[in-house]
């Protein structure tokens, strides 16, 4: 049996849009507690009026160690946090600022890392939950530091399930989902679902199901659970 959500007290960074949003969504409708965290003041106040219950909202860089650690200092109880937030840098190795992409892996990994420190620090038990993409198997031409970021925090999540336990620690790994950064990838749809064996982008309310499936299911740890319409087999 799943484990209720009732009164749960859930964050979610990224939780102004796309997969973020929705998940926040989907934990309010079942009876959680939220806090949605994310960079930009003005989209969080705009989501909080879309959600319309019990939510509360804080505007924070993941990737700044003392703004996440301030930010479970200030919550007093968290039994589940969810993570989409991550800034993206595209381009040729040999052509992009390297302070470009070393934004990448603060938020990505380093995002993962300060969650898992203050956050595990506030927790006996619940779930964290981490989000990388399909890139960690497929790296694509351009995007080789976000895969690795990725790819990092994947790693990370595994051993962090061992070591925070019996915190649970999973990772989902999504593929192509309708948000905003398909289009700054620059590839068309054609190109983002040719071949899969479900051929079209996936959508924020399928990648919120698979992760209320990991925060619920208490026999679940040390997982990547990816959502991809098949892309891992092609």
């Amino acid at each position: 049996m799943a484990a209720s959500l009732k009164d749960a007290s859930v964050v979610v960074f990224g939780g102004s849009s796309g997969m973020g949003l929705a998940t926040a969504r989907t934990v309010l409708n079942e009876g959680a507690r939220v806090t949605i965290v994310g960079r930009n003041a003005d989209r969080l106040d705009q989501a909080r009026e879309e959600l319309s219950g019990d939510v509360r909202r804080a505007a924070l860089d993941v990737g700044d160690e003392a703004a996440v650690r301030d930010l479970f200092d200030g919550i007093d109880d968290v039994d589940h946090v969810v993570c989409f937030a991550g800034t993206s840098a595209f381009g040729p190795i040999v052509e992009t600022d390297i302070a470009t992409l070393r934004g990448t892996v603060d938020s990505r990994f380093w995002g993962p890392v300060y969650i898992s420190k203050y956050a595990g620090a506030r927790m006996t038990a619940g779930s964290l939950t981490f989000c990388t993409g399909s890139g960690v198997e497929r790296p694509r031409p351009g995007s080789s530091i976000l895969s690795a970021a990725a790819s990092g925090a994947e790693t990370f999540s595994r051993g962090m399930a061992r070591e925070l336990a019996p915190i649970r620690v999973n990772v989902v790994r999504p593929g192509m989902i309708d948000t905003p950064l398909i289009e700054r990838t620059g590839i068309s749809l054609e190109e983002h679902t040719a071949g899969l064996p479900i051929p079209r982008v996936g959508r924020p309310e399928e990648v919120a199901h698979a992760v209320v499936f990991l925060i619920t299911n208490e026999f679940v740890t040390g997982v990547v659970l990816p959502v991809d319409g098949g892309a891992a087999l092609v």
